[in-house]
């Protein structure tokens, strides 16, 4: 019984063996075969760039705010490159914003997972986007004149 065990457990060994260096020139050899017919994809924006991971997809806006008005939709999975980054309306519990590097539209990252390490904007005054439009306004009252 123990020599056939022994027998056995070397027959595997040699058939793992022979499989694995197979397998191994097979691996190899896969990345060479490309067919004509697969489509290439196309290779990433530069650096930083940002994936949609929304399904529905995710409104670009001319502001960072979902008050602002829609200037487009970006699908599921499409990247863009990014110019910059803003905190201003939470979105979801987050409040950062991305600027778009092509066009000067505004995208919620909550939506957008990025690549690479994208830049705080030096030109959006995060005040001014936290302040609501009433706010500083006082009423006219008329003055008073000594009589």
């Amino acid at each position: 019984m123990f020599t056939t065990l022994a027998i056995r457990t070397r027959k595997i060994t040699a058939g793992v063996i022979a499989a694995a260096a197979l397998g191994g020139t097979l691996l190899a050899a896969a990345p060479a075969a490309h067919s004509a017919d697969q489509p290439v994809a196309a290779p990433p924006p530069s650096r930083p760039y940002g994936a949609v991971v929304a399904t529905a997809g995710v409104v670009e806006r001319v502001f960072p705010t979902t008050d602002s008005a829609p200037k487009g939709l970006l699908k599921y999975r499409t990247q863009v490159p990014l110019r910059c980054k803003a905190r201003a309306q939470d979105v979801s519990g987050n409040p950062v914003w991305y600027l778009l590097r092509e066009r000067n539209t505004w995208v919620a990252a909550k939506y957008v997972e990025n690549t690479g390490n994208v830049p705080v904007c030096r030109t959006v005054d995060r005040n001014s986007l936290d302040e609501p439009a009433v706010q500083g306004r006082k009423e006219q009252q008329p003055k008073k004149t000594p009589a």
